[in-house]
């Protein structure tokens, strides 16, 4: 073990790392860690899944604790999710009470009476969710001042699934907000897999502070990347990878209940519905099978999660929910069905085997539909070379900084109109750019002025005033569901789409794998009454979250794959087949020289770019001379007049190149947008028009020499 890292800890826990845990060293991430994290600068820590990032923050900070004479609660520990925080409690709470200190949680789960005891004796370390700090900020049970007045640091778990989205820049916000109120810098440390842009990931996370306040990545044995999207983060780590073609979801269910019996395997799926279908179809080959999604119950997905983590010859199906670093024991073998939303997906999923010494990562993925085949396939060429997503936050976070501005009032119940922005401490979507948002929202009625004072308005009373003003908390919408019961047991919660839709004969439901006969509906408390059956149910869900959308990399990579490059995984004899039968199938629309162009006989025009969604929308909305009016967007093209010429087609190019055009919005997109009403429809719009874009990828395409329908040259 490094004595030089020992030495910088606290003696106790020193003592503890080698008598309790038994450790022989600290891992090098560990190691490189003390240093920095003791003087206090902020840093993002890179490693794999299970790289021991938790340990590499805590012991640091629970020594700067000890040697700062910290008082009540001086490290918040953030994560996305609830259960990753109810799975590293007892950790954390361990690791404190070495020293003699104390972690708690708190989130929306957490009872009434364990809260008002976590006020009167504020914990040393406290482990909530940004949705949970913000709550606490605006609450009128809390008094937030004396609260946090102890904080000294954050920590933030899992950091790169936060900075992708807008919870993101609500986590920031909360943040800025806390070091408001503290009176003095706050210490941010983010914890994060593999990443394509890490030194931009740790600028993000240090918001205010970023260029002001030290910090650095500290990443072991990971080549980092250069600046920029799309850069690669050197080798894709040792795997035993296997694609494989299987056609249906029953067919998956066959071929897991027939493989690698006698171990423990986790199976990734790209949605609840088909997480419910295989569960049910791997009871039914006899297979012990646990679930595993957000709309199970808390305590179904515990004993899931509890019972898959005692067991041995069993398989858990899950969603996104089991990729992020909750632990579910010693894995032998992961299996994805189609392929994951992201490169970065995948790493965290592989990550989850090859846990126990002298064991290798593995990972079988098991295409049920082409497009999955193509995109598995795709994402898998592109992990080979490298490469990972850049995590990129959300353009143009307008409907924030209004729901900020709300939440702001609420905390401290009256505001400078020339103060408000000081909150954020320069943040930059809080600066003069907030200022129409902030004059809307008075013109509205959200905000009241008086006296160059701000305070909540009528309208925000109307609209956000529901059980304290909850609904303000979340950057996000929670789609409306109807939650199940058997008896008294809570199973989990369904779409209403399947209380409504005429059916013949019983209404049966899947939930937690199993079939259900709805016996009684309570329409007014969103409640379904169901009894066990022994098959038939039907599973289904609906958000109001953004389709899954290819970026321009995977789209390139999908045509590379069609154009002949093999992933260098194993294939299997199906796999292979099918290969082969999608290169057929693709060969008048993929071309080593670049883009084509192809019209059918029926006058269907198409412009073959590979470039993806964002891309391809940037595209259509800048070349409207040539493209399809009332277009529909896709990853791999874009739809042309069935009357384009050679000369209009070169003349639409050439004035593209003067300046691109972002993509048009859908009205009904800007009412999935969280807090749009509190802005101007222009403004909504704007936003979301902001993020629909890709124009970097679109000039890339633009560039490319294409071929004109029967072979001319563009």
């Amino acid at each position: 073990m490094s004595a030089d890292a020992l030495d910088l800890l606290d003696p106790i826990l020193t003592h503890h790392i080698v008598n309790t845990l038994g450790w022989r060293s600290l891992r090098p991430l560990q190691q490189e860690a003390v240093g920095p994290l003791l003087s206090g600068q902020d840093a993002v820590l890179l490693a794999p899944t299970a790289g021991g990032k938790t340990e590499a923050a805590v012991f640091p900070l629970l020594t700067r604790a000890q040697r700062g004479g910290w008082k009540d609660t001086g490290i918040l520990y953030v994560t996305p999710l609830k259960a990753l925080l109810n799975n590293l409690h007892p950790r954390l709470e361990t690791y404190a009470g070495w020293v003699g200190r104390t972690a708690e949680l708190w989130h929306g789960d957490i009872a009434t009476s364990k809260r008002r005891r976590i006020l009167a004796q504020r914990p040393d370390v406290l482990l909530t969710t940004p949705e949970s700090l913000e709550a606490m900020l605006v609450s009128t049970h809390v008094d937030h001042r004396a609260f946090f007045h102890g904080l000294h640091c954050v920590v933030v778990d899992e950091v790169h699934a936060f900075a992708g989205d807008d919870r993101g820049w609500h986590l920031l916000a909360v943040l800025e907000r806390l070091q408001r109120l503290v009176g003095r810098p706050v210490q941010r440390v983010g914890l994060s897999a593999t990443v394509g842009n890490p030194r931009e990931l740790l600028d993000w996370l240090q918001g205010s502070g970023s260029g002001g306040r030290p910090g650095q990545v500290i990443a072991p044995g990971v080549t980092l990347p250069g600046a920029g999207a799309g850069a690669a983060a050197g080798s894709p780590p040792a795997g035993d990878v296997e694609l494989d073609y299987v056609g249906s979801v029953p067919n998956a269910a066959t071929v897991i209940a027939a493989l690698h019996r006698g171990e423990k395997r986790l199976v990734f799926c790209e949605s609840r519905r088909t997480v419910e279908e295989l569960g049910e179809q791997l009871r039914l080959r006899g297979v012990t099978t646990f679930l595993s999604h957000a709309s199970l119950s808390t305590d179904e997905r515990r004993r899931a999660e509890h019972a898959f983590a005692e067991a041995r010859d069993c398989v858990i199906v899950s969603t996104s929910t089991l990729e992020l670093g909750i632990d579910v024991g010693d894995l032998d073998r992961v299996i994805q069905l189609d392929a994951p939303p992201t490169v970065a997906s995948f790493l965290q999923r592989l990550g989850r085997t090859g846990r126990r010494p002298g064991t290798r990562r593995h990972c079988l993925f098991l295409a049920v539909h082409d497009e999955g085949f193509l995109a598995a396939a795709a994402l898998l060429l592109a992990w080979s070379r490298g490469w990972v997503e850049p995590v990129t936050a959300p353009a143009e976070p307008r409907h924030l900084v209004a729901q900020q501005i709300l939440a702001l009032c609420l905390q401290e119940h009256r505001v400078g109109e020339n103060l408000w922005s000081e909150w954020w401490g320069g943040l930059e979507p809080f600066g003069k750019a907030a200022e129409p948002v902030v004059q809307h929202l008075v013109e509205q009625g959200y905000v009241e002025r008086d006296g160059g004072i701000l305070f909540i308005g009528p309208e925000a009373e109307r609209r956000f005033g529901h059980r304290h003003f909850m609904g303000l908390t979340a950057s996000f919408t929670a789609p409306p569901e109807f939650t199940v019961f058997s008896g008294r047991t809570e199973i989990g919660r369904t779409d209403p789409d399947l209380l409504t839709e005429e059916v013949q004969g019983p209404r049966k439901l899947l939930l937690a794998g199993r079939s259900w006969l709805v016996t009684y509906i309570d329409w007014r408390r969103r409640r379904c009454f169901v009894e066990p059956v022994d098959e038939g149910g039907r599973a289904k869900w609906s958000g109001f979250g953004a389709d899954r959308v290819r970026s321009y990399t995977l789209s390139r990579a999908v045509r590379d794959v069609l154009l002949g490059t093999d992933p260098p995984v194993l294939l299997t004899r199906r796999a292979r087949a099918r290969l082969a039968e999608a290169r057929d199938r693709h060969r008048d629309v993929v071309h080593p020289a670049g883009p084509v162009i192809t019209r059918r006989g029926d006058g269907d025009a198409r412009w073959w770019t590979w470039g993806g969604h964002r891309a391809n929308a940037t595209l259509a909305a800048s070349l409207p001379s040539v493209v399809l009016p009332h277009r529909i967007v896709d990853d791999r093209f874009v739809r042309l007049r069935d009357d384009i010429t050679a000369q209009a087609w070169r003349a639409a190019v050439a004035d593209a190149g003067n300046g691109l055009t972002l993509p048009e919005v859908d009205v009904r997109a800007v009412r999935g947008l969280k807090f749009a009403e509190a802005l101007p429809p222009r403004l909504a719009e704007a936003t979301l028009a902001a993020r629909l874009a890709d124009t970097e990828g679109a000039r890339a395409v633009l560039a490319e020499p294409v071929r004109f329908l029967a072979g001319e040259e563009g």
